[in-house]
């Protein structure tokens, strides 16, 4: 069994207090018993001189009374006559008498002696204890102030022992509660933000509609404007519906309810299919798609979260190409690496903007997207990481971008 609370440092303090405190005792004791001792010799020695006085008043002869003195054994005779006076063992008349000369000294001694080692014996406890009332009194207001949700003070824990360490989890209990209570704060002021941005997000394609809807009951006798208008409408419902189907995407990957199939997959695959849900956009708008990279080529990941994240690069990099511009997708092979980029050559990302420009519903003045909710890249990055990989970006303003996929080789 360990001694901990010998590492506290008062309770060691205490212990060594108590430790001196009993060798002074010993002392005493020691003391007493040599003045007990010295009295008691002196006693018998009184005692002897008394006797050796009457016999020798008696007319004993000194070498008679020599030779008694230094008799070392006793005989039955002796025991009997001694025992016919009252004087044996068991009888205390003797030894009190032998001791009685000593008695009162001795007991005034020890008494000084007992009521010195309590009173310091219980001065050393009251000033323990008091101290260890303030250590637990300084805990408890601490502890009152962590319950209040401030978490700027600290419990003592500078020292070792049981108590400290108790202390030291309550710390860490402390600390733990302040992380939640960040958390918890950054998801509250993260879920205020995403409100208030889903609000203004769908602000303009409602209040589009709400205008058509107007303009259509005014004349719904005007094929043409009837035409114009519906199909109006159904580019701003389309939007809303992009704009919530990436929001429940990025609830998906934010909240972990994500379980990616992974599987080898041809790249060449995942880039066309990719291409080919904006390839109508992309003539429309005059602007080409192009492939670059082996047919063969194999990577470990899931297909449609993958193909979903090349398609909102391919899509950014639309958006910001002008007509007569190529975006490029290629895919090469290192031994530790396997890349999968989107190239453009439209008017590349200014520096202040290069690093947000993974921020949910973050859009750059400088762009010239107005329609987009600026969920597409943050989506992207959320996908290829949740799958171990990097998405990384390079620009230059007036030259274009390029946006690297990047996965470990051998990465399963």
């Amino acid at each position: 069994m360990e001694l901990d609370f010998l590492y506290e440092k008062w309770t060691r303090t205490f212990c060594i207090f108590l430790v001196g405190l009993c060798i002074l005792q010993t002392g005493f004791m020691g003391i007493s018993g040599m003045f007990q001792a010295r009295g008691l010799r002196s006693a018998l020695i009184e005692r002897e001189r008394a006797a050796a006085s009457y016999l020798l008043e008696k007319e004993v002869p000194p070498s008679l009374l020599a030779a008694a003195w230094n008799q070392t054994e006793g005989t039955a005779e002796g025991a009997a006559f001694l025992e016919k006076i009252g004087h044996t063992e068991r009888t205390q008349s003797y030894l009190m008498l032998l001791a009685g000369e000593t008695s009162i000294p001795l007991i005034l001694l020890q008494t000084a002696e007992g009521v010195l080692f309590s009173a310091v014996l219980l001065l050393g406890a009251a000033f323990f204890l008091r101290r260890r009332e303030r250590l637990y009194v300084e805990a408890e207001a601490v502890v009152s102030q962590y319950a209040d949700g401030r978490f700027d003070v600290h419990l003592p824990i500078g020292e070792t022992g049981a108590v400290h360490r108790f202390f030291g989890k309550v710390e860490q209990l402390a600390m733990s509660l302040q992380a939640k209570s960040e958390a918890e704060h950054r998801a509250k002021e993260f879920l205020k933000d995403m409100i208030s941005n889903i609000s203004h997000q769908l602000k303009t394609p409602l209040a589009a509609l709400d205008m058509y809807m107007e303009i259509l009951g005014e004349e719904p006798e005007n094929a043409e404007t009837v035409k114009d208008f519906s199909r109006k409408s159904m580019r701003s419902l389309e939007r809303m519906e992009q704009l919530i189907q990436s929001l429940l995407k990025m609830a998906r990957l934010d909240t972990g309810s994500i379980v990616f199939e992974k599987r080898q997959c041809f790249v060449a695959e995942i880039a066309a299919q990719a291409a080919g849900e904006l390839s109508e956009r992309a003539r429309q708008e005059g602007k080409k798609i192009v492939m670059e990279g082996g047919s063969e080529e194999i990577i470990f990941c899931d297909e449609d979260w993958t193909r979903e994240a090349l398609e909102n690069l391919i899509k950014n990099a639309l958006d910001h190409t002008e007509a007569g511009g190529t975006v490029r997708v290629a895919w090469s092979r290192s031994p530790v690496l396997f890349r999968l980029s989107v190239e453009d050559d439209g008017c590349g990302i200014a520096p202040e903007d290069i690093h947000h420009i993974f921020k949910k519903f973050y859009r750059s003045q400088n762009s010239g997207d107005r329609q987009g909710a600026g969920l597409g890249l943050s989506l992207a990055k959320s996908i290829v990481e949740e799958q171990g990989g990097m998405l990384s970006v390079e620009s230059s303003p007036g030259e274009g971008s390029v946006f690297r996929i990047s996965f470990p080789e051998g990465l399963q």
